[in-house]
């Protein structure tokens, strides 16, 4: 197990909290809690051992597209594909929104 983690600049907190996939379906985890405004701070555990690059690209596309709100997001990694772990934040960050 790998534990890793990334900052971005974020926008303010939202006042929900989420929890979306799974890990012990073989796919991942993700909770999302507010965080500290203008910051978005992340924490990754994974299975898969020097991924870190591959984690760092991902979302650096996921947030370049638009500014996330500031949050603290847990990620805990089965071997995830990085296209469902684009799905399950998009998924987090929907159920925010709504609360």
């Amino acid at each position: 197990m790998e534990t890793l983690s990334f900052e971005f600049p974020a926008g303010q907190p939202p006042k929900g909290r989420a929890l979306v996939g799974c890990v012990g379906s073989g796919d991942l985890e993700v909770l999302l809690e507010p965080g500290t405004p203008g910051r978005l701070t992340i924490e990754v555990q994974t299975s898969v051992n020097g991924a870190e690059q591959r984690w760092q690209h991902l979302f650096e596309r996921i947030f370049q597209e638009q500014m996330p709100p500031a949050m603290h997001i847990d990620i805990h990694d089965f071997g995830a594909t990085p296209g469902v772990v684009r799905l399950r934040l998009e998924q987090g960050f929907e159920e925010i929104d709504h609360d």
